[in-house]
């Protein structure tokens, strides 16, 4: 048994083209821009910032938004100098493949699966009541969810999914162009509410502006609460001060989770080698620029103490504080545009992550054939969608929210050291996007991703070890046997085997 076994770049590149399985080439560079936005858009920049300004960072939560920024960046190049090496889908799972062996590429495959699964349903679920919410803006009283034999089922969910997972299915380039519409329509709301939060800006709420570290209110009690680094150096449950900073960085990462998402897109985009760099450091610049400066506007707007008072502190909170109702119902507006194509980038991310592992044979081959008129894997996008839709209307799938970023971050950290490794095994590969500064950018890449991961609480953490157990009992129970690499190994040694008597 061979669980380091690698896959040649050549066979991944060769697989991506086996009929009935292969995709369309389709995206430009300004669908893959878009794509990024319009996935890191949503409605995180009108909560996220919110929550960590209250609860972690104060106003010193500009710095939290560059610091995860920063960090993706750095991720973010690796990411594009492995998808211009290896232009097909699967992202993470792929790159690990082809450097570090299959049961880890199992492993970050089955991790992308849980940030792509749980973020779809935790936002789908969101979007439903953020549309009772714009019903009840407009004075009709649509409740999120509705009671059958005594389970809510939020009908919103069921309904957002539904939606794009037909425009999915009908094709990557017709969806692109709806996302497109919905994108450039919520970065006119964040334009928007930025100039008008800076009409209220007042200065004397940026001090302190990194408040004093202070004991949480549940004290000792808030261990599984606290960050796993805290709970490591055995540091009482706080808030605030320099490690609050991270602390917030760790939560606000949430809102850069897209841009992997792009590069599992690779199969699909027209000319990747150029294409790939341009659109997703487009989009990360796009992005970073717009948070940081909703984040001045929120903490300038009114004092993180108020904020940390409201009992789910979002943009909305400051806006009613200072008295503009108008532009809180441009918020909720804006929320639920936000979080529509965000949820449909999940749904293709989540599809083409399952369709590289099936292909591969890690998990059932029938998962990765594609229609032959539209180039889409149909049946898998159904089976995705129905997944999503059902474990958003009828389970409390937010609890999970932490678990998206600390899949995303595992995936970030394997990716930054994977880069030496390919660099290593196969130096006579000329990517069109190299991570400048030689081996320092990955190692640094790595170690913030890693840091940012021990921030996460120690809950998030444990719920973390569980998934991976779930996970290599499964890879161990199927994916090792069906791979279609340890098929080829196998073949291999039974022709050497049978090669033996002969010679003796």
């Amino acid at each position: 048994m061979n669980l380091l076994r690698t896959k040649s770049i050549e066979q991944s590149i060769a697989d991506a083209d086996e009929p009935g399985r292969k995709l369309k080439r389709s995206l430009s560079s300004w669908d893959l821009m878009i794509m990024g936005v319009a996935v890191a858009v949503g409605a995180g920049i009108f909560s996220v910032g919110a929550k960590a300004a209250a609860n972690f960072s104060g106003p010193a939560v500009t710095l939290s938004f560059a610091i995860a920024a920063v960090t993706c960046a750095l991720a973010i190049m690796c990411y594009a100098e492995f998808a211009t090496a290896i232009p097909v889908a699967g992202s993470a799972y792929v790159f690990t493949y082809a450097t570090m062996g299959e049961l880890l590429a199992w492993i970050i495959g089955w991790n992308l699966i849980l940030e792509l699964f749980t973020a779809a349903a935790v936002i789908a679920k969101y979007w439903g009541i953020y549309l009772s919410k714009v019903f009840a803006l407009m004075g009709a009283d649509v409740p999120p969810a509705l009671s059958l034999g005594g389970v809510d089922l939020y009908w919103g969910a069921f309904l957002i999914v539904a939606v794009f997972t037909v425009l999915l299915v009908l094709g990557t380039k017709l969806s692109a162009r709806v996302g497109n519409i919905f994108t450039l329509i919520k970065i006119a709301v964040v334009l928007f509410v930025i100039v008008v939060g800076f009409t209220y800006v007042k200065f004397e709420n940026y001090t302190p502006f990194v408040p004093a570290a202070e004991p949480t209110a549940g004290g000792a009690a808030d261990v599984l609460k606290q960050s796993f680094f805290g709970f490591l150096t055995g540091a009482a449950p706080a808030q605030y001060g320099t490690l609050g900073i991270f602390a917030g960085a760790a939560l606000v990462f949430f809102a850069f989770i897209g841009f992997d998402v792009v590069a599992t897109s690779a199969e699909e985009v027209k000319n990747p080698q150029k294409t790939l760099p341009r659109g997703i450091f487009g989009g990360l610049a796009v992005v970073t620029l717009l948070y940081i400066l909703v984040s001045l506007a929120l903490t300038g707007m009114v004092s993180y103490t108020d904020l940390a008072a409201a009992e789910t502190p979002t943009l909305t909170t400051a806006f009613e504080a200072v008295g503009n109702t108008t532009a809180a119902k441009v918020i909720a507006f804006g929320s639920l545009i936000g979080l529509t194509t965000v949820i449909m980038v999940l749904l293709m991310g989540l599809s083409r992550v399952v369709l590289a592992m099936s292909r591969d044979g890690l998990l059932p081959r029938a998962l990765s054939k594609t229609s032959v008129k539209r180039s889409t894997p149909v049946r898998l996008q159904i089976i995705c969608g129905a997944a999503v839709a059902l474990v958003a209307g009828l389970t409390n799938v937010d609890l999970l929210e932490e678990m998206i970023n600390i899949g995303t971050l595992s995936a970030f950290v394997v990716v930054s050291l994977g880069i030496l490794v390919l660099r290593k095994k196969r130096p006579d590969l000329k990517p069109s996007f190299r991570v400048p500064f030689g081996k320092v950018l990955p190692v640094v890449s790595a170690v913030l991703c890693l840091y940012l991961m021990t921030n996460l609480a120690v809950e998030t953490w444990i719920f973390f070890a569980g998934w991976l157990v779930i996970g290599v009992v499964i890879y161990f129970a199927y994916g090792q046997r069906h791979s279609r690499l340890n098929e080829k190994f196998a073949e291999a040694k039974s022709a050497v085997d049978a090669k033996e008597p002969a010679l003796s």
